[in-house]
């Protein structure tokens, strides 16, 4: 099992059965914008806030469940989203134009 976590915020976001599973909703939230749900961090400084995308592997085969991994995937904040290095996705900011690239979307 698969768990989608906001680490800032120390939220669960969802279970999912596989990695692909989780990784394929985690691109539909890099898509959404910063302050529009799910993405608007539930504290009281959102403007200022963003999340931090966990993605964490449990052994759900255990009672209770037991970590098997933990990685850092994706931050969404007011500066647009950074995918963590070990993805190969390039940044995006809010804007939704590619860091390193100047053509139009």
């Amino acid at each position: 099992m698969f768990v989608i976590e906001d680490e800032l915020h120390t939220e669960p976001q969802g279970q999912y059965p596989d990695c692909a599973a989780a990784l394929e909703e985690l691109h539909r939230r890099a898509r959404i914008p910063w302050d529009k749900e799910p993405n608007m961090a539930p504290c009281v400084s959102w403007q200022t806030c963003g999340r931090k995308y966990e993605l964490i592997h449990y052994d759900d085969k255990q009672s209770p469940w037991k970590e098997v991994s933990r990685i850092r995937v994706l931050e969404v904040s007011a500066d647009g989203t950074k995918w963590a290095d070990d993805f190969g996705i390039k940044a995006e900011p809010s804007d939704g134009k590619s860091l390193t690239d100047d053509s139009p979307r």
